[in-house]
C-alpha cells in the first residue's frame, strides 16, 4: 500500500524494520526477497541493512547462509561488517553449539580492530555456561574482569548466577555474587529471583527467605518469576500447604499467574498425591484463559501417569495434539515410562516410532526444523 502512495520513497529504515520483523517471524526468504526488491528501487544497501538481513538468518539458525551474506559484506566497501553483524552471528553459533565458529569470528574481529562489547561477550559467556564449558567461561570472565573496555554489566551476573544456580552449584553462585558485588555491580529484580530459585531447588528455605526479606526490605518489587520460584520450591518437595499460601499472596497482590505458575501447580498437587485438586487447578487455568503448551500438557499427563489413571493420560496427549503443542523428550519419556510399569509394550512401540517421526534420532524436532521456527 505504501509503495502505491504518489509520495512513495524507498527509505533505509523502512526496509530494517520489514526485515527485522521478517527475521523474527522466521521467514528468511521472504527477507531476501525484500533485500532484492530494496535494489530494484534504488535504494544502496548499508552495513545495518545487510545486518538485518543477516540477523533473520541467524534466527532461523541458517548459519552458513548467514554466513554467506558476512563474506559478501567483506566485499563491499561502504558495507563491512560491525559489531552488530558480528554479534548476530555468534549469538548463531553459540545456540547451534558450534563453538569452532564463534572462536573464529572472535579472531576475525580481532584481526579487524573491531573490539566486541560486553553484550557479545555476555552471548559467549552464557554459551559455555548451558554447554558446560565451566573452564572456558572463567577464563573468558576473567578477561572481562580485566578488561578496561568490555566490563562485566548486571547481565553478566545474572548469566553466571543462573548458570550456576540452575546446575545446583550454590557455593559458587554465592562465590560469584560476591565478586560481582565487590566490583560494584548492584543486584536487580531478576537477580534475587535466580538466588531464591537456586535456594529453593535446594531446599536451602532459610536462604530463600532470608533472600525474600532483603527484598521486601530493600523495595524490590515481587514478579510473577518471584512468586513461581517460590511456589516451584514446595511443588518440587510436595509441599502443597504453602505452595497454595505464596500462590494466594501472589494473587491477593494482584499477580497475573501465567503457564508457569499453573505447572509448578499441577506438579506440586501431584507430588502430593492430591490429584483431585490437580483438576481443580487446571479448570481454574482453563478460566482465566491461560495458554497452554508443551511444558503445560506435560506436566498434566505426568500428573496422570503418577496417578495411574493411562486412558485420562492419553485424551490428555489427543487433545496436546489438537492444540498443536509438539510433543518433546520429554513427553514422550512420561508416557513411555506410564505404559512400561503396565506391561503395555506394544503402546511403547507405538510411541518410540512417533518419537523418532516426529523428534528424530538427533533429538531435534523434526517440524522445527522444517518450519525454522524461531529459536
Amino acid at each position: 500500500m505504501l509503495r502505491e502512495q504518489p509520495f512513495y520513497q524507498p527509505r533505509e529504515g523502512t526496509y530494517i524494520k520489514l526485515l527485522i520483523l521478517l527475521g523474527k517471524s522466521a521467514q528468511p526468504e521472504q527477507a531476501q526477497r525484500l533485500f532484492g526488491l530494496m535494489n530494484e528501487e534504488g535504494l544502496e544497501p548499508t552495513s545495518e541493512l545487510y545486518t538485518a538481513l543477516l540477523a533473520a538468518y541467524c534466527r532461523s539458525r541458517l548459519i552458513d547462509q548467514a554466513f554467506l551474506i558476512l563474506e559478501k559484506m567483506k566485499t563491499l566497501p561502504l558495507c563491512q561488517p560491525d559489531i552488530y553483524t558480528y554479534t548476530n552471528l555468534i549469538k548463531a553459533c553459540v545456540e547451534a553449539f558450534r563453538f569452532e565458529l564463534v572462536d573464529r569470528l572472535l579472531a576475525e574481529m580481532s584481526d579487524r580492530g573491531i573490539t566486541p562489547n560486553t553484550v557479545t561477550l555476555n552471548v559467549v559467556l552464557g554459551g559455555y555456561g548451558k554447554a558446560g564449558m565451566f573452564d572456558k567461561m572463567e577464563e573468558l570472565l576473567s578477561k572481562m574482569l580485566e578488561s578496561s573496555s568490555c566490563n562485566p554489566d548486571v547481565w553478566t551476573m545474572n548469566i553466571i548466577l543462573g548458570l550456576f544456580g540452575n546446575v545446583g552449584q550454590v557455593e559458587e553462585m554465592e562465590r560469584w555474587y560476591e565478586r560481582f558485588r565487590s566490583i560494584g555491580i548492584s543486584p536487580e529484580t531478576r537477580t534475587l529471583n535466580i538466588l531464591i530459585g537456586a535456594y529453593g531447588k535446594k531446599k536451602m528455605y532459610d536462604k530463600m527467605t532470608a533472600v525474600m526479606e532483603y527484598m521486601r526490605k530493600l523495595s524490590y518489587p515481587w514478579t510473577s518469576s518471584t512468586y513461581n520460584n517460590i511456589i516451584e520450591a514446595f511443588a518440587d518437595s510436595g509441599d502443597a500447604k504453602h505452595m497454595e499460601l505464596a500462590f494466594d499472596q501472589m494473587r491477593a497482590e494482584g499477580m497475573k499467574p501465567d503457564t508457569k505458575t499453573f505447572c509448578c501447580l499441577i506438579n506440586g498437587y501431584s507430588n502430593a498425591g492430591l490429584f483431585h485438586k490437580v483438576v481443580t487447578i487446571i479448570r481454574l487455568a482453563e478460566k482465566l484463559e491461560i495458554v497452554p503448551n508443551t511444558t503445560f500438557f506435560n506436566s498434566v499427563i505426568s500428573a496422570c501417569a503418577k496417578a495411574e489413571d493411562l486412558m485420562e493420560m492419553e485424551r490428555v496427549y489427543a487433545r496436546m495434539r489438537d492444540k498443536k503443542c509438539a510433543p518433546n523428550d520429554e513427553t514422550y519419556m512420561i508416557m513411555t515410562g506410564a505404559f512400561e510399569r503396565e506391561g503395555m509394550r506394544d503402546k511403547v512401540l507405538d510411541l518410540n516410532e512417533e518419537r523418532e517421526r516426529m523428534i528424530g534420532k538427533d533429538g531435534f524436532e523434526v517440524t522445527e526444523l522444517l518450519d525454522l521456527e524461531e529459536v
